[in-house]
């Protein structure tokens, strides 16, 4: 029986540490929770295609229209159904399944559109909502003790606590002489 040796051992232990912090990292979490909304908003459209829009559509057509069973025999037989051409051992195109899935596709990414516009309209008011913040922030004076950035209401400077009244009326007589 082969012994398996003690440096391979801690290569897989090393490995396995690896694998457990790559896991445990924000992104890839994040990236799980994507795409199980992604799923779940997949089939939320799915069912919206299938169930409202394309009956929407059968009714606005001449003939009652189910893109799904849409399909070309390619032995160019006849056939009335889908499963009639596969019964009988046809080669079939079935291009409504196929179309079926791009408006699918199509629907699924004006969805995701709808969501980052909405999100990014989100961010902008709150990124002007903190660059107001910061504008009402950058109003401020320097101390002209330790040349800290104060409040311009502040009679005493809070890091150095030198008196700032003091400081100002000293200003006033150095700009008269």
């Amino acid at each position: 029986m082969k012994r398996i040796k003690k440096k391979h051992i801690e290569k897989v232990g090393g490995v396995f540490s690896e694998f457990k912090a790559f896991i445990l990292r924000g992104n890839i979490i994040d990236l799980a929770i994507g795409v199980i909304i992604g799923g779940a908003l997949q089939k939320i459209i799915t069912a919206l295609v299938d169930d409202i829009i394309m009956p929407l559509i059968s009714l606005a057509m001449p003939k009652a229209l189910d893109l799904s069973s849409m399909f070309l025999a390619l032995d160019g037989g006849d056939y009335a159904t889908l499963s009639q051409a596969r019964a009988a051992g046809a080669a079939v195109l079935t291009y409504g399944s196929f179309l079926t899935m791009v408006l699918n596709f199509l629907l699924m990414a004006a969805a995701v559109f709808a969501l980052i516009k909405g999100i990014n309209a989100l961010n902008h008011i709150a990124n002007k909502d903190a660059g107001d913040l910061i504008l009402a922030q950058k109003e401020t004076k320097t101390c002209p003790f330790c040349c800290s950035e104060i409040n311009p209401a502040a009679s005493r400077c809070p890091f150095c606590t030198g008196e700032l009244v003091v400081a100002q009326e000293e200003e006033h007589k150095d700009e008269e002489n």
